[in-house]
């Protein structure tokens, strides 16, 4: 006789916010200190010890890996928010600003997800099967209402704006740069 199948642990509220606050903290400061910051900064951040930060995150892999996808989630998922806020082709250049700042700050993530540890290899998949069809939808509403051109692929769109920006301190030539890529999606071709 098999074993039933095991059900996945429900985590208790009080792991789950202390969780959550790490990872809040880990992103505040990777993004002012980098990747490597010390543990202790982020558990005492955090308002947790570092037995607790542990447990959550046995390895900073871990951490970086959950700041990571935290990150990708609150992005993907504002695309449906400018949508039912704006008109199309105004949320779809909303959401890409908000994915250049995305881009932007997360250089020195990008450095730890390409070290070659085999923790991050997921990663990648992960930022296709988020950021994709949000940005489809967005691109179908605005070529829907006949603003944009009809040839650009979601998974296109987004190398493009990740390749302009450059990570630096003076974020204007990234945001000129996607303003630029912006404007030729209103080009259409000669038929």
């Amino acid at each position: 006789m098999s074993a039933p199948p095991s059900q996945p642990r429900r985590v208790r509220a009080d792991a789950q916010r202390s969780r959550d606050a790490l990872v809040e903290a880990a992103r505040e400061i990777f993004l002012a200190s980098g990747v490597d910051a010390p543990v202790r900064e982020i558990a005492g951040r955090a308002g947790v010890g570092l037995a607790t930060f542990y447990r959550h995150f046995p390895e900073r892999s871990d951490l970086v890996s959950a700041v990571f996808r935290h990150e990708v989630d609150a992005c993907a998922d504002e695309a449906a928010v400018l949508a039912a806020r704006y008109a199309p082709f105004e949320a779809l250049v909303r959401w890409l600003r908000r994915f250049t700042g995305f881009v932007g700050t997360k250089h020195g993530l990008s450095a730890a997800l390409h070290s070659g540890n085999p923790a991050f290899e997921p990663l990648p998949a992960y930022f296709r099967l988020r950021f994709t069809p949000a940005l489809r939808d967005l691109l179908e509403a605005a070529t829907a209402a006949g603003e944009i051109r009809d040839d650009v692929e979601p998974l296109e769109l987004l190398y493009a704006v990740s390749r302009l920006c450059t990570g630096g301190a003076d974020r204007t030539g990234d945001e000129r740069m996607v303003t630029l890529l912006i404007d030729g999606l209103r080009y259409r071709p000669a038929p």
